[in-house]
């Protein structure tokens, strides 16, 4: 694995050097646009509607709409100029109960891997947060922005979970939440029995993707009829990279001529 971010995991005045790797992945099959007649990869222009040129991605900038529709206009050289945190640290701000943090908190997950010369505070502070059971509410700046993040402790590994902000939480506000609901003690009993009558513990491996089970034995089924990839058409002023991209695809259509 390709560590994502290295730094300190600061602790009071207490530094520890890790590394974050990615703990998930997405399993999905990742399909291409294509062109049913002849398999051609559909592809997409960045075209100017003003002009109605193809624009270079040096040429493109941002543009924030304003509520009156007008655009502020911001190159790379204004977002220098915000201030950013430091990349190489990671503040914890405390130590809150496990179970305080809701899920709906909670975005992407990190494995943290200690540097050699961390192995022991690293191996301490997880025995600490395990001990006290608390997670550390920590800063962290990930692709030039400050994040919102916290460090638990899971297994014999710290892991890191980025956060969203307390602003990016949409609020509950449904019709039902303001009608007055009465239930009888005996339904509660009932449902709460139903409940109890299914309790068991959570087994991942248990589980199964149904669907993306599916989709690969549809997908197998189908390899015998897989096409080679036809070669792009050059137009006119096309570039070096278009008459690469059809070299590359007339030798992989030769190789696939010769299985």
């Amino acid at each position: 694995m390709r560590a994502v971010w290295r730094g300190a995991l600061a602790v009071g005045l207490v530094s520890i050097g890790v590394r974050a790797y990615a703990a998930t992945k997405e399993h999905d099959f990742r399909f291409h646009h294509v062109h049913r007649a002849d398999a051609g990869r559909i592809r997409y222009r960045r075209e100017c509607e003003a002009c109605g040129e193809e624009i270079d991605f040096a040429d493109v900038a941002r543009g924030y709409e304003l509520p009156d529709g007008r655009l502020v206009v911001l190159d790379r050289a204004d977002f220098d100029t915000l201030p950013h945190p430091s990349d190489r640290t990671m503040q914890v701000r405390s130590f809150v109960a496990a179970g305080d943090i809701h899920p709906v908190f909670f975005q992407r997950s990190y494995y943290l891997e200690p540097e050699d010369n961390a192995v022991q505070p690293y191996v301490l502070l997880r025995q600490a947060m395990e001990r006290t059971r608390r997670l550390a509410v920590v800063k962290v700046a990930l692709r030039r922005r400050e994040v919102l993040a916290a460090v638990r402790q899971r297994g014999d590994m710290l892991m890191l979970h980025t956060m969203l902000w307390p602003d990016e939480i949409q609020p509950a506000d449904f019709p039902f939440l303001r009608r007055e609901v009465t239930v009888r003690p005996q339904e509660v009993a009932a449902a709460t029995a139903l409940v109890t009558s299914m309790a068991a513990q959570f087994r991942p491996d248990d589980l199964t993707d149904d669907y993306h089970e599916a989709l690969a034995r549809l997908i197998e089924a189908r390899t015998a009829e897989a096409q080679a990839p036809p070669i792009p058409v050059q137009r006119d002023g096309g570039t070096t990279m278009d008459l690469l991209e059809a070299l590359r695809l007339s030798a992989e259509r030769a190789r696939l001529d010769d299985l």
